[in-house]
Order: C-alpha cells, then sequence, then structure tokens
C-alpha cells in the first residue's frame, strides 16, 4: 500500500519444491523425470539468475541452495547452509530454520565490514542475495496451517524481513539500489500437504518493492475470479498476476543481466518504474530470446525428418517471424511503445505455441505405434488364454497345416523398412521401441490365424444373447474400474453390487453363513470409499480401535490354536503371542510418538528402534507359522497389521482389518462356487496347505467363471489403491503417517516408506488371491493373463485420456493415472512373487522338518 507492487504468482504442477525454485530462478518449468535424480542433483545443468549475476549469496535449506550452485558457470555463487538434520518435523520448534537464516545474513553483513575482499564484492553492481525461508513450509507439514506454530512462524518471517530490509538499507546506506522480491515456491493444503493442482498449492504470494518497482497504483475497481481482493481487503490497489517462470526475467530485468537462456517466462513490465523506451527494448529483447529457442527446436526437428514429411509450424513462419520484428523495431523507433509491447508479447505467445508444436511433433505418430501395440499385447494375451488355458477351441477339428514362409518374411520385410525409416531420420532409440514392437507382437498373432477361426467358429455356435450379455456385464466392470479413478465412490457401487452376487446365483441357497459375510463385509468395505481421504483429519483413537480389533481376532486364534492337538502346536502358539506382542508395541509406538511430538521433544530413539524393527520383520515372522492355508494368512495380517498401525493417522488403519475379513470370505466363496459349477474333489479347507512344488496335473482348464474370479482381483487390487484415498494425486499423501519411523526430511526414505504403507493392502489382497488359486486348482498362469488383459485394456483406456492442458490438476492425475495401471502388470509380477513367498516359504526355529495336517 505504501512502497511496491504485489500480486498473484501461478504454479504448476507439481507443486514441490525443486520445480518451484527452477521456475523462480531459472524461469522454465523442469520435466518431472527430474526428481529420478533427488532433490538435489540437476539431470541437466541449466542457466539460471544465478548464474547470470556477477554474484550470488544463498542462505537456507542444503536440498535446494547446491542445485542453482552446481549448474553455475565459474565460482561466483556462495552458499550458506544449515545440517540436513534441522529439517526435523517433530523435534524442535521449524521456525529456527528461519531465524537461522536472518541470524546468518545479520552475521554475514557485520563480518563484511571487516572483511576488504568480500566489501568489494557485495557493492559491486547485478549481485543477488537470496534467503530460502523453509520454517513456514515444516510447521505446516508438522502442525497443518491452521495451527498456533505455523501462525506464530508467519509472524517471525514478518519481523525478520522488516528486519533484513533495515539490514540492507543501513549497511548500504539508505542508496535505493536494492529490490526487494518476496514471493514463494508454492501454497499448502488445509491438511498441511502439497504437490498437487488445488488452488491452496498453486497460487502463491508475489510482493516486490524497492529499486525499479513501479509505487502502488490506486483503482476504481478490477476483475478477478477469486474472493481474495475482498479478504485481504486490497480491492483499490492494483493486483499484478503472473505466471511463477514470469519472476526470472522480471529480476533479470531489474539487475541488468541477460534474461536465463531456456527461460520461458514473460517479462511482467507492469511491476517496472522505468522508461516506456526501457520497458519496450527489454520485451523486445524477451521474444528474441523466446524466439531463439524456438528456431533451435525447429531446426533440430527439421533435420531429423524427411524434407517430404516435415511439416512447419504455419502460424509463425520465417517471413512472419521477420515482419513482427521489423514492426516491433519500427514502433520503438517512432517512439510507439505500447504498440511494441503488445506485438512482442503476442510474438511471445504465438513462439511458446510453436515451442509445444514442435516438442510434442510426434505425438500422433507415437500415439499410433502405442495403440497398435496395446491392441496386438491384448489379442496375443487372449489367444494365449484360449489356446493353452481353455477348451473353447478344443471340440473344433484342427487340421495341421504346412507353416508357410510368407507371413514370416513378409514381418521381417516390415521391421527392416520401419528400422530404415527411423535411421534415416536419425530418431531416438525410443521411437524404436515404440514402433518396433507391434511387428514381433502381431506376427505372434497371425502366425495363430487357424486358432482365430476356430475361435469365430466356435463363438458362432453361441446364442447371440448369451455372447452379447457376457460382453456388456464385462464392458460394464471395466468402465466402473476405469470410472473409480477419478470418483471414489464407484468402487462403493461395485462393492454394493458385488453384496447382492450371492442373492443373483444359487450360493444364497448353498451356503447362507458365507453368503451372509460376503454381503456384510462387502458392504462395509464400501464405506471407505465414502470417506475423506487420509491424512485430513487425523484420529490417533481409531488407530488404537484398529489395535485393539486385530488383538480381540488374535485371542479367538490362540483359543482355536489351544485346542488342537499336534505336535507342533508349542512352536505355533510362540510364534503367534511374539506377533501378538508387536502389535500392542506397535499401538504403543503410535499413542507415546504423538504425545511426544505434540510437546515438541522429538521422536524418541526406543520408538524409533521398535518402529524400524517391527518393520523388518513384518516379511520374516509369517515364514515361521504353519503353512496351513488360514493360519499363515491370519500370521500374514497380524504381522503386516504391525507396520500399518505404525503408518497410520487416522480411520485407515481399520481398512486392511475389513479388507482382509472380505478376503477370507473370499477364499470360502470361491470353494462354494466351484463346487455349484460341478467341479469335483472339493477339498476341506482346514486341510489345504500352501506349498513351493504345486502338482501341475491338479490345474483344470479355464472357465467362464475365472474371468470373474480375475476381474475380482483386479477389483480389490483397485481398491487396495484408492479404498482410503486417490493416490494419484501427491497431496493425498501426509508426511504424518511416517513420524513413528523418522522425522527428519527425507524425501526418498519418506516416499518408501508410504509406498510400503500403500502395498501392504495390495499384499493382503495378493495372499488370498494364491489361496482362491489353490483351492480352485488353477495355474497362476492363467488367471494372470486374464488380469493382464484387463489391466491392459484399462491402460489403453488411459493413455487415450492422458492431457497436456488443462487445469495442472487435470494434467497431474491424468498421467498418473495411465502410470499406475501400466505399473499394475509389473507390481502383480513382483507382488505375486512377494505373496509366494509368504505364503509357501517356512523357516523353522528348530528341529527337524515335520508333517502340518489339521
Amino acid at each position: 500500500m505504501h512502497e511496491g507492487s504485489w500480486g498473484i504468482s501461478h504454479t504448476r504442477v507439481p507443486t514441490e519444491s525443486r520445480p518451484g525454485h527452477v521456475a523462480l530462478i531459472a524461469g522454465f518449468y523442469e520435466d518431472v523425470s527430474a526428481v529420478a535424480k533427488g532433490w538435489k542433483e540437476n539431470p541437466v545443468e541449466f542457466d539460471s539468475l544465478f548464474n547470470e549475476s556477477k554474484y550470488t549469496w544463498s542462505w537456507g535449506s542444503p536440498d535446494i541452495l547446491p542445485m542453482f550452485a552446481k549448474g553455475a558457470g565459474g565460482d561466483h555463487v556462495y552458499t550458506y547452509s544449515y545440517d540436513s538434520k534441522r529439517q526435523d518435523f517433530g523435534a524442535q520448534d521449524a521456525t529456527k530454520l528461519d531465524t537461522w537464516v536472518f541470524d546468518n545474513v545479520k552475521d554475514f553483513f557485520h563480518h563484511a565490514r571487516n572483511n576488504q575482499s568480500l566489501l568489494s564484492k557485495i557493492n559491486e553492481e547485478k549481485i543477488v542475495f537470496f534467503l530460502h525461508l523453509l520454517g513456514i513450509d515444516t510447521n505446516g507439514h508438522a502442525h497443518r496451517p491452521s495451527s498456533r506454530d505455523y501462525k506464530d512462524n508467519i509472524k517471525t518471517v514478518d519481523d525478520g524481513v522488516k528486519e533484513i530490509v533495515s539490514v540492507f538499507n543501513h549497511f548500504y546506506g539508505n542508496d535505493g539500489k536494492t529490490t526487494f522480491i518476496f514471493t514463494s515456491d508454492h501454497g499448502m493444503t488445509d491438511w498441511g500437504s502439497h504437490g498437487a493442482g488445488h488452488p491452496s498449492e498453486t497460487l502463491t504470494p508475489l510482493v516486490t518493492w524497492g529499486a525499479g518497482i513501479k509505487y502502488p497504483q490506486r483503482v476504481s475497481a478490477q476483475q478477478f475470479d477469486d474472493a481474495f481482493l475482498k479478504e485481504w481487503r486490497l480491492e483499490n490497489w492494483k493486483r499484478l498476476d503472473v505466471n511463477q517462470a514470469d519472476i526470472a526475467p522480471l529480476m533479470t530485468s531489474l539487475i541488468g543481466v541477460p534474461f536465463p537462456l531456456n527461460s520461458v517466462g514473460i517479462l511482467p513490465v507492469d511491476y517496472l518504474n522505468n522508461t516506456d523506451l526501457f520497458k519496450a527494448e527489454s520485451m523486445f529483447t524477451n521474444a528474441v530470446q523466446i524466439l531463439e529457442q524456438f528456431k533451435v527446436k525447429m531446426t533440430q526437428k527439421k533435420e531429423a525428418t524427411l524434407p517430404f514429411l516435415f511439416t512447419p509450424f504455419k502460424s509463425l513462419s520465417d517471413s512472419k517471424q521477420f515482419n513482427i520484428l521489423r514492426k516491433a523495431r519500427s514502433y520503438i523507433k517512432y517512439r510507439k511503445f505500447d504498440e511494441a509491447v503488445s506485438l512482442c508479447k503476442e510474438l511471445i505467445h504465438l513462439t511458446l505455441k510453436g515451442l509445444s508444436y514442435y516438442h510434442t511433433y510426434d505425438r500422433f505418430f507415437l500415439g499410433i505405434n502405442i495403440a497398435i501395440g496395446f491392441v496386438g499385447w491384448i489379442s496375443y494375451a487372449s489367444l494365449l488364454i484360449i489356446k493353452s488355458h481353455s477348451n473353447l477351441i478344443r471340440s473344433v477339428s484342427k487340421e495341421v497345416k504346412k507353416p508357410s514362409h510368407l507371413l514370416p518374411c513378409s514381418f521381417v520385410a516390415i521391421g527392416i523398412l520401419v528400422a530404415f525409416f527411423l535411421l534415416i531420420q536419425a530418431c531416438p532409440w525410443t521411437y524404436y521401441v515404440y514402433c518396433l514392437l507391434p511387428v514381433p507382437i502381431w506376427y505372434a498373432v497371425l502366425r495363430d490365424f487357424q486358432v482365430i477361426q476356430d475361435l469365430v467358429a466356435s463363438l458362432l455356435t453361441y446364442p447371440l444373447s448369451h455372447f452379447v450379455g457376457y460382453l456388456l456385464v464385462f464392458t460394464l466392470g471395466t468402465e466402473v474400474l476405469v470410472l473409480s479413478f477419478f470418483y471414489r465412490y464407484m468402487l462403493t457401487i461395485g462393492l454394493t453390487a458385488f453384496a447382492a452376487w450371492p442373492f443373483l446365483t444359487q450360493l444364497w441357497t448353498r451356503a447362507k453363513v458365507t453368503s451372509l459375510s460376503w454381503t456384510f463385509f462387502s458392504l462395509l468395505l464400501a464405506v471407505f470409499p465414502l470417506m475423506p481421504v487420509v491424512g485430513r483429519k487425523p484420529d490417533i483413537s481409531l488407530v488404537m480401535g484398529a489395535g485393539l480389533l486385530v488383538l480381540l481376532l488374535s485371542l479367538y486364534v490362540v483359543t482355536s490354536l489351544t485346542k488342537r492337538k499336534d505336535s507342533c502346536i508349542k512352536e505355533e502358539l510362540l510364534v503367534h503371542l511374539l506377533q501378538v506382542l508387536n502389535t500392542v508395541l506397535s499401538m504403543y509406538v503410535v499413542y507415546s510418538t504423538q504425545r511426544s511430538l505434540l510437546r515438541k521433544q522429538g521422536l524418541p530413539l526406543m520408538n524409533q528402534i521398535i518402529s524400524w524393527a517391527t518393520l523388518a520383520s513384518s516379511l520374516i515372522v509369517p515364514l515361521l507359522s504353519s503353512p496351513a492355508l488360514f493360519q499363515r494368512l491370519f500370521s500374514i495380517l497380524l504381522s503386516l497389521m504391525s507396520t500399518y498401525l505404525l503408518l497410520s493417522t487416522g480411520y485407515e488403519a481399520l481398512f486392511p482389518l475389513v479388507l482382509s475379513c472380505l478376503m477370507f470370505v473370499w477364499i470360502n466363496i470361491e470353494q462354494e462356487t466351484l463346487q455349484q459349477s460341478g467341479v469335483s474333489c472339493k477339498q476341506k479347507l482346514t486341510s489345504i496347505q500352501f506349498s513351493y512344488n504345486t502338482d501341475i496335473t491338479q490345474f483344470r482348464q479355464l472357465c467362464l467363471d475365472d474371468i470373474r474370479r480375475a476381474f475380482f482381483l483386479v477389483f480389490f487390487l483397485v481398491t487396495a489403491f484408492f479404498g482410503t484415498g486417490n493416490i494419484a494425486s501427491i497431496n493425498s499423501f501426509d508426511l504424518a503417517s511416517v513420524y513413528c519411523f523418522l522425522t527428519v526430511f527425507s524425501p526418498f526414505m519418506m516416499g518408501s516408506l508410504m509406498m510400503w504403507k500403500i502395498l501392504i493392502p495390495f499384499v493382503l489382497v495378493m495372499c488370498a488371491f494364491e489361496a482362491v488359486q489353490l483351492t480352485t486348482q488353477l495355474s497362476s498362469k492363467s488367471l494372470f493373463l486374464i488380469v493382464l488383459v484387463i489391466s491392459d485394456i484399462m491402460a489403453l483406456h488411459f493413455f487415450f485420456l492422458v492431457k497436456d492442458y488443462g487445469s495442472w490438476l487435470d494434467i497431474g492425475t491424468s498421467i498418473s493415472h495411465y502410470v499406475i495401471v501400466m505399473s499394475m502388470t509389473i507390481f502383480l509380477v513382483f507382488l505375486n512373487g512377494l505373496a509366494q513367498l509368504l505364503t509357501t516359504k517356512k523357516l523353522r526355529l528348530c528341529g527337524k522338518p515335520k508333517s502340518h495336517l489339521m
């Protein structure tokens, strides 16, 4: 209101510290693949404001400062960081991170008065001082933005900024040559997270004052789509909104250094208190700098494309570029500065569209190849199921034909042509993968042309109404799975339909108790997708409640174990009691850690040791239990629940428990459906044991009901994913989940723990599915192939839904969905192996191997 200009800076997804700082200081939006290099390393070195400056001094987090120092040419970027252990969400007050920065800046200027070399450097022109203040972010994660700690931190920063401004003015003798820019890398949600595209995460403040900055401007009215002006009582003070990358050219313009090389920011001239000539010239330079990137991109694409196939960006031809630049120069010459600025902005917008055009130049070509590959792969997997695992085409007579050499020769020729076409265009190696992969896949499909003919002949014998009915049910089921990624309540609709399933078949008349149990647990699980996303309202009492339910369930199992007369009963009881003790310890750790953090005493070391020991033992202890089906499954549940309790903050602690109960009923109900369909040799579930060397002769061929079993598995896996939150959105992760393990900021360790939390319900579903395969005498390969087909149909669906336009929330979510479905198949291979290991492997505490017959 008195000295400067202000507005709102609009950031992009992912709203994380690294991409935010790269946009602010280098002026471009870094590719998200940078996360693979960690927060501190740069995948490619880049130019930045710091690099262009004469000298830069920076204070703050060891996670942010190094990436700009490493990218700088020469030795002119100086960094001062505190120890990374100070970034602790649980111990001391995080405000100290900010007071550390303020104190060190004051000490720096005090020291400079007595150091002639340093004094001469900080009196140079074109220098930058960067104060990175992490306290507010840390307090927001630890205590939520509505907390007293967060508000106190804001007050501390407010006072600190006032003091630093006074230090600068005093040191430089109020010479009026310092500009102050106050902004943020990202925002934060009310529940203390960021990463996604919610307005509370993408909107950040921009307050500027000092040298070269326009004074406050009074206005009678201004139109914006939000209510901030009214809330902040700034309706009559001009608000100037920018994109986050625009701040980099603003800062370079203010100190008079070149724009960073890859900057795509547009200079916000309305912030500048300078002559119209300076603004027009700066805007012209900005346009030329971005146009140069466009020219490089166009040249690269032109050189790598055959001349007759190259389609240039028509909106910005060479003649048009020349005409706009000539016209802009002419405007500046005849002092028509406003026209020059608007013409340069028009050129920049066209150039950015052109950059995007060349960046996505091959998208249609690659998209078609990927789609052809997908359809081929789905066809191949379907043919493999029909040929090797079903009786569908057994009845059709098959003549053994002599293999023709025409088909393989044709496909070899196609492959060579495609490779040659890519080679002469100097395409990257990934293009070879996308374009050549469909060739062998379609060869494998068309090689089985006889099978396709037999299949068509076989299907023609089916009544059309039955065929259409099955197809509609399958399509509807797949669509429900796809929609559940966008709307969690679709899982509730699906689970409600599951609950009604026994009553639509003969199951209800055969097994009333099992059917009622299935309906009860399906409806109970259907409640979870209707609950708010995990972490927004922590409630430790629900975690304690889940622990107590596990203990009650354990009591029931101990009672049944003691009734058994078995030579190994002592060993079984010992293992079981060890797991019960572990559950009690987990409950204690959760409770005491929360109390300790509330008192700001940090994470107790003993709690940390117990947490890590529980995690380490959770995959080993079940191997000590009996391989009898239900005993082993219950042992796995107990071990994983101990870890899950440590990673829970609220109602989600109940989720694996309810899911497991439904899984136990699923094993029983599948046994009933098998008997109903007339498959002989129904074993008693209590007598079935997990065995590593399964007898292949016991496997049967697939029937239509097995598609339903595979669909159930995919549905339960998606429920395990989205049952307690939309994990496609980064802000669904709550850092408080890992506070029993560590409170010092460590992105990869915290990320790994959160990933394991997501995988625990997955492991429980896969172990149950292992039991279903065993009890229904099905090979895992045949069912796995059906799951592969379902997940690939979903992946193809999501491939066409991937966006790179619209709101950043839509873009981020669409990519996440595609990646999740694509990863599902890989996850299934890993989880299937893990489930097999957990269910079939047996470790012994002592003695020789003994038989475990119940």
